[in-house]
């Protein structure tokens, strides 16, 4: 569905990644990890269309990602963002519909399958009972849940998620989670996620994308390139892979930067407070 070629991304004159080719098929389950700066949020931007190539190209569907009308873009891919402020009082279930905007017609009046598709996507992020509360007087995790929820109201084939679960707790971070796995198992969505937590990687995602330093320095099956050798290199952090006990998947365990879990930590041994 997607395909990068020799694409380079950036700012002006400020480059963020250079030289990525990979593409991603359909029903694929994609993480994309890497440390803070290292372009995450730059390639899921372009990938989204948001962000011009500064060398290169993105192919949707085998069409320049460019050349793609903005209309026919939001009706195959949906985004979620790491934040989402709305300042303005909509109910939540007015945001949810916006995501049916790609597929009403021109000036036309909401339909019952368009409502049917919000409470749907309501339901399965678990928001159905703020439907009548303003979005602005919710709870940033709740409005959050709320975001997600009109991406799924698009019916896209491709979901990307931009760091979109780190405002939720834990229970809610596996509920949107199993939900993007669920679908991507009956539904063949394609999935790519963005994130920071790396034992969430490990769990839902089936094929991982690192980047570091400008560059793409992993691109494969998640067991074969979550070890404690690559993400030690990537995130500069001693790591050790294992496998649960219980489930069998793979997770990750930081270790102490000193060595020494007992050492007391130089900032401490400064005296600053």
């Amino acid at each position: 569905m997607i395909r990068v070629k020799a694409l380079s991304l950036g700012y002006g004159a400020r480059a963020v990644l250079e030289d990525l080719n990979f593409q991603v098929d359909r029903g694929e389950f994609v993480g994309i990890l890497g440390p803070n700066g290292s372009g995450k949020s730059t390639l899921v931007n372009a990938l989204a269309g948001l962000l011009p190539p500064q060398a290169g190209a993105i192919e949707l569907n085998g069409q320049d990602l460019q050349s793609v009308a903005s209309r026919v873009r939001a009706q195959t891919m949906a985004v979620v963002p790491q934040s989402n402020e709305i300042r303005f009082p909509f109910s939540c279930m007015e945001v949810v519909l916006m995501g049916r905007y790609p597929r009403r017609r021109r000036l036309g009046t909401l339909t019952p399958e368009d409502l049917m598709a919000g409470l749907r996507a309501m339901r399965q992020t678990t928001t159905e009972h703020l439907q009548d509360r303003l979005v602005t007087e919710v709870s940033g995790g709740e409005r959050q849940r709320v975001v997600i929820a009109r991406a799924l109201a698009q019916e896209p084939d491709i979901l990307m998620l931009d760091e979109a679960t780190s405002s939720l707790d834990v229970r809610k971070k596996l509920e949107i989670f199993e939900l993007c796995q669920a679908l991507n198992r009956e539904k063949n969505l394609t999935v790519l996620c963005a994130i920071h937590d790396l034992n969430l990687a490990a769990m839902y995602c089936r094929r991982l994308i690192i980047l570091k330093d400008d560059r793409m320095v992993e691109d494969g099956a998640t067991e074969l390139v979550f070890t404690s050798e690559i993400l030690s290199a990537v995130f500069e952090t001693p790591m050790e892979v294992a496998r649960h006990p219980l489930s069998g998947r793979l997770y990750g365990v930081m270790l102490p930067l000193s060595g020494d879990a007992a050492a007391e930590p130089e900032i401490l041994k400064a005296g600053v407070s």
